[in-house]
């Protein structure tokens, strides 16, 4: 088996397990927190609160399912077709983690979306008066922050262009 199928067999499995992750903890907070059971953790700082989410963060776009489903599935096309042609060698790992992160994160909302007509919600920082969010959203906003950290510190722009070169390409053509 080449390292290609390799990569994507593993990065197929580590999305399932995430997504695993994902759906077993929206089940037990609605199983456990629905009916409006709060379980505080730290008082006044930290929570368990359910919340059916019908929107984006912070409570945007409310109601537009259509739209988040429509975009979930563009954004996954895009994502699977930069880890399709992701370089195989062993630094660009971490990109491939990134990629897995922000999949399993998409993947765990739409199921939601899909569903349930919304996303389930249930960790609240009361403290700062954070947005509810779940272990989806986690997965993306780390995702996010090791992206950052990796564009800043570790790839030279040119190894992040080998990324995205059907991007270039693309743009190239619809130039001429």
């Amino acid at each position: 088996m080449n390292e290609k199928r390799k990569s994507c067999i593993l990065g197929i499995c580590s999305v399932i397990c995430l997504l695993a992750l994902d759906q077993l903890t929206k089940y037990f907070a609605s199983a456990y927190l629905k009916d409006g059971n709060s379980i505080i953790l730290i008082k006044n700082v930290f929570q368990l609160h359910y919340l059916e989410n019908r929107g984006a963060a912070f409570g945007l776009m409310q109601g537009m399912k259509i739209w988040f489903v429509i975009a979930t599935i563009l954004m996954l096309g895009i994502l699977l077709m930069i880890y399709w042609r992701s370089p195989m060698e062993k630094r660009y790992g971490w990109a491939r983690i990134v990629l897995i992160l922000f999949a399993a994160g998409a993947i765990g909302n739409l199921i939601d979306r899909l569903w349930l007509d919304y996303v389930v919600d249930f960790f609240y920082f009361e403290l700062i008066n954070f947005p509810i969010f779940n272990v989806a959203d986690i997965y993306v906003t780390c995702g996010v922050i090791l992206f950052m950290l990796l564009a800043f510190f570790y790839y030279k722009e040119e190894e992040l262009e080998k990324l995205i070169t059907f991007w270039k390409k693309h743009q190239i053509e619809h130039t001429r």
